[in-house]
């Protein structure tokens, strides 16, 4: 599904079209927000745990759906937070950083982000549950290469 177009300036062509697949906005967003401190996953839910028996690659638009209008973007996403953290603080800096992000990189302006916990646990307690699956360490500062 091809998605809005974004204006383009200073460019002699008389008429250009930009657009964005959802995919990217969401992989955008994941990239951004699993930087913040205290989230351990965005999680896909039931389906997302079947498919990662599946997966051999992580996937940071995992737990993430964008719905990208003319120039504007709506997000939801579902999150797993580490205990001990000011969960109110994590989401602002996630829509800070999302924001920022996505409107740096597309032009497109976030109007719209739901975040969702679905479960809190010590860092411990997630990396036992977790070891050995793909999207068990997708922060971009970890995996960056």
């Amino acid at each position: 599904m091809q998605n809005p177009t974004v204006e383009q300036t200073n460019t002699s062509i008389e008429q250009t079209n930009l657009t964005f697949e959802d995919s990217v906005i969401e992989k955008i967003a994941g990239l951004a927000a699993r930087n913040v401190e205290g989230i351990l996953s965005f999680d896909g839910g039931v389906i997302g745990s079947l498919t990662d028996r599946f997966r051999s690659k992580s996937d940071p638009t995992q737990g993430i759906s964008a719905d990208v209008g003319d120039k504007q973007v709506a997000l939801e996403m579902t999150a797993t937070v580490e205990y001990g953290h000011d969960i109110r603080q994590m989401f602002n800096q996630i829509c800070d950083v999302v924001s920022s992000e996505i409107e740096k990189l597309t032009g497109l302006k976030v109007i719209e982000l739901n975040l969702h916990i679905n479960e809190v646990m010590s860092k411990k307690e997630w990396k036992d549950n977790n070891s050995g699956k793909p999207n068990s360490s997708l922060s971009t500062e970890e995996n960056a290469e």
